[in-house]
């Protein structure tokens, strides 16, 4: 696992990037065992329209550019695509947008939508004691309430547990209020593979999975940024 993710890594680094994109982070993921959401790269509006179909409807549509690091303040993400106009109308809308603002497009990423409750997975390189893995809750547990915790990467199972406990949104993990219940082997050992990523790769300086999806099945990631130092 470890070699895959060294070849796309520094595949990045010998073109002098330090953005990772969404497509390349999710690969690295998947080398260390992190399951993320169904999605296809598409290049044309037909593609997009064929990937659409074959991952079902609605489905969630980004655009994918080395200048593009957060999607959601140049509206690069949107949700929700329920039928072929909808689809050919947002490829043809982003890719212009992209092209009026002189960035590189390397495609349009069509997604399935995930569901479950949201969590957040990120990391903190501190100059002192190394990379740092955290786990918090999503949606407004994290944006109103700095719902997270920390360890020092490398993590074992056990120390996740502690987190997961330490979260002030714990009881959503069980099934809170309705919701389906979250697996939490699967989700322990996702925060268990992210942190192991970081402790064998320094040069990752930034990592944030958000959100990721949890439910019973297991845990999908369905946004993800990676920074190179």
């Amino acid at each position: 696992m470890r070699q895959e993710a060294m070849h796309i890594l520094d595949g990045i680094a010998v073109e002098g990037r330090k953005f990772v994109t969404e497509p390349e982070a999710k690969r690295v993921l998947k080398a260390y065992g992190v399951e993320s959401s169904k999605e296809t790269l598409c290049h044309t509006a037909e593609e997009a329209v064929r990937a659409a179909v074959s991952i079902g409807y609605p489905v969630v549509m980004k655009l994918v550019s080395p200048q593009v690091v957060h999607k959601t303040e140049f509206n690069a993400v949107r949700l929700n695509i329920r039928n072929e106009a909808e689809v050919k109308t947002t490829y043809s809308d982003m890719i212009e947008r992209a092209r009026n603002s002189r960035f590189q497009v390397t495609g349009v990423l069509v997604a399935e939508t995930l569901t479950g409750t949201e969590f957040i997975i990120g990391s903190l390189r501190d100059k002192q004691f190394g990379p740092l893995v955290m786990l918090g809750m999503g949606g407004i547990f994290v944006e109103i309430y700095k719902d997270v915790s920390y360890r020092l990467a490398p993590v074992e199972p056990i120390e996740v547990k502690d987190m997961i406990a330490e979260l002030k949104g714990k009881r959503m993990l069980e099934g809170f209020r309705g919701k389906e219940k979250v697996n939490i082997d699967a989700l322990i050992q996702a925060v268990v593979s992210v942190s192991q990523l970081l402790a064998d790769f320094p040069n990752i300086a930034e990592m944030d999975l958000n959100p990721i999806f949890g439910n019973s099945r297991g845990v999908k990631v369905a946004d993800a940024r990676i920074m190179l130092g």
